[in-house]
């Protein structure tokens, strides 16, 4: 049998730097993204997408964000990755054109119409297959190669060696999952959302059904039901699996030739995006740099564990996940120990004066962490806080309020500010 050893080549081609792909909800969030590093977005439009709850983007607010991140050399994908119905063929031909006029690199597709839709009215468009068609295996790849798409996002079922042997077996960008939520069903193909909540999962109404608490219970011969657990001893659990974190193995991918490195989240905060990309950019660029005396650095899991809301695990890249990659009861749903308090606007290094953007409570006497790419992650005791008139304020306790506070290292604007929970 194989080991993941076998995944290795024998002697290592010049590497190719992955690209690092980040989501984006909305505006901020696309602008934080490519501010921690991210070398590509991708997002929603308000039509053919599968995150119906996330902000999305208009046609307008695209169009900024694909200016934005042309100015840093970044890419936007836009995701048309529902399965279509016959209700949904009308005005798609508009939208595609529309979504080309933007500027945007390309769109994530799962239906073949719009697949053929956008080769006759967008060509300009990149086609990348959306992982809602579960590829695992290099004849699949294959074929969609000579359907002429640049670009298949792998099912997030996918093994190391299965990668290995798609990336050497077909000439096309791989794209692969590498941080965030992992589905029950085959890479979104559920319909859990559909039958308990009327919600089609599949066309960007997913409930996330799994995530639920549960009973377990027996039909006695009675016909009473009772649960198959003492009730004391047991909680109820999630049928979902636990997140996905692979960043012990980005070297591995990179060294398998994946293109395009993938972090899930578009409904998450920019705390959480600038975070995991931060992480992951620094993990990528120092393996890039120096392979041979590349290490994990403790800093960097300690990092990313201070935006984690559930326990996580490599899932199926190094082989079958088993009982203890399952989400099961309240233990698996770790809350951060971190809450995100503010966002830094503005910094006057003569008067050592930070304005922010109050994201959650925070007051004086309390430690507070910032962090950002520009600087060193350090903390430092608030002292005082002001309002914009000057006034001095006991706490920093409305969302959105804009205050002052005096740092003694300078920060940029859009580094960040936490405080330890408890």
């Amino acid at each position: 049998m194989k080991t993941l050893e076998a995944v290795k080549p024998k002697s290592k081609p010049v590497m190719k730097k992955p690209e690092l792909l980040a989501p984006a909800g909305n505006l901020e969030k696309l602008k934080i993204a490519v501010h921690y590093g991210a070398d590509a977005v991708f997002l929603g439009g308000q039509e053919y997408g599968l995150r119906s709850n996330a902000d999305n983007f208009t046609m307008e607010e695209i169009k900024e964000g694909v200016d934005f991140a042309k100015q840093y050399g970044a890419e936007i994908y836009v995701t048309t990755n529902i399965i279509a119905h016959d209700e949904n063929i009308e005005g798609l031909e508009t939208y595609l054109r529309d979504l080309d006029a933007t500027g945007a690199t390309g769109i994530i597709v799962a239906d073949p119409l719009i697949i053929e839709t956008c080769k006759e009215v967008a060509p300009r468009l990149e086609i990348h297959l959306s992982t809602q068609q579960s590829l695992s295996n290099y004849k699949a790849v294959q074929y969609w190669k000579e359907e002429g798409l640049d670009r298949v996002v792998l099912a997030r079922e996918t093994g190391a060696m299965e990668m290995k042997e798609i990336k050497d077996k077909v000439d096309i960008e791989i794209e692969a999952f590498i941080h965030g939520a992992m589905c029950i069903a085959y890479s979104g193909r559920c319909t859990l959302s559909n039958h308990m909540t009327a919600r089609d999962s599949n066309r960007g109404g997913c409930c996330q059904s799994c995530r639920w608490d549960y009973d377990l219970l027996e039909v006695e011969d009675d016909g009473e039901l009772d649960l198959v657990y003492d009730e004391d001893d047991v909680v109820p659990f999630a049928m979902s699996p636990k997140d996905l974190k692979l960043i012990e193995s980005i070297p591995n991918m990179m060294d398998i030739g994946i293109d395009s490195l993938k972090i899930e989240g578009r409904m998450k905060s920019i705390h959480y995006i600038a975070t995991v990309v931060s992480v992951y950019r620094k993990v990528i660029d120092a393996y890039y740099d120096d392979p041979d005396n590349f290490k994990i650095k403790k800093e960097w899991l300690v990092e990313l564990d201070k935006c984690a809301n559930r326990d996580t695990a490599p899932a199926f890249f190094e082989g079958t996940p088993g009982y203890h990659e399952q989400m099961f009861g309240d233990e698996s749903k770790k809350k951060s120990p971190y809450d995100f308090c503010g966002l830094v606007l503005d910094y006057d290094e003569s008067t050592q004066m930070a304005t922010i953007q109050q994201r959650n409570n925070f007051k004086p006497g309390q430690e507070i962490e910032f962090f950002g790419p520009e600087i060193d992650t350090f903390t430092e005791t608030i002292d005082k806080i002001y309002d914009e008139e000057g006034n001095e304020l006991d706490a920093a306790r409305h969302p959105l309020q804009i205050v002052q506070i005096k740092v003694s290292h300078k920060i940029h604007k859009n580094n960040m500010m936490r405080k330890e929970i408890g």
